[in-house]
C-alpha cells in the first residue's frame, strides 16, 4: 500500500481514464493553487 499525501508531499504522477472515455494526466492538469481529487469507485 503506498502512503499517504501529508500537507507539502508532491502529488505522484499518474494518467487516470475518464469516465466517459478520454485520459487526464496527473499533477500536469492540476492548474489551481488548490486542487481537489476525488476517486469513487463505480461500483461493488
Amino acid at each position: 500500500m503506498a502512503e499517504k499525501l501529508g500537507p507539502g508531499s508532491v502529488f505522484p504522477s499518474m494518467t487516470l481514464q475518464v469516465s466517459g472515455g478520454g485520459s487526464i494526466d496527473l499533477p500536469d492538469h492540476m492548474d489551481g493553487k488548490y486542487n481537489v481529487v476525488l476517486f469513487y469507485r463505480g461500483h461493488w
